[in-house]
């Protein structure tokens, strides 16, 4: 890297978060009343979405979920309500997720799933190799899950793998 600045720049830009609602979601976010007897519910399929997106993308508890997205309605200055943690739980288990097709037409994806051992360095290997130290080497498996149509890497996994590899 020759330009340090730009590359110190675009470190700072991956902590970067963007949220914007659009008037769509806005005016969507309350639910519709409905016509059926029992209690009448407050937030529609699409606000129970993104709360279920955002903790899927930050990893959090349901009710860390319900500070973070009562944080973001708040510095967006929207006066929305917002999906308490017990709700969240419950329509999860009804909510109907779109999931990605690998065609216009939705048809299914047909993935292509490999697995390749990676070695890892670090000073503990740097060490063993200067002091002539026996010491078993890190190896992981990295799993990739592409498309078969396209090429896209849908899926990976990094985990322990038992590897022998042959040096």
């Amino acid at each position: 890297m020759t330009n340090w600045a730009e590359y110190d720049a675009a470190l700072r830009a991956r902590g970067s978060l963007t949220v914007w609602f659009s008037e769509e979601a806005i005016a969507a976010w309350r639910a519709a009343p409905r016509a059926t007897r029992g209690g009448q519910p407050s937030f529609s399929a699409l606000a129970i979405a993104t709360a279920l997106t955002l903790r899927a993308v930050f990893r959090l508890a349901l009710r860390q979920t319900e500070g973070l997205i009562g944080s973001v309605i708040a510095l967006l200055g929207l006066d929305l309500p917002v999906p308490d943690h017990s709700t969240s739980s419950r329509r999860a288990e009804t909510l109907e997720v779109p999931r990605p097709a690998s065609g216009p037409s939705g048809e299914p994806v047909h993935l292509l799933v490999d697995s390749t051992g990676l070695r890892l360095h670090g000073p503990g290997e740097w060490l063993a190799e200067k002091h002539g130290t026996t010491r078993r080497r890190s190896w992981r498996k990295l799993h990739l899950a592409t498309d078969a149509d396209t090429g896209r890497i849908v899926a990976s996994a990094f985990t322990r793998g038992a590897l022998r590899p042959y040096l």
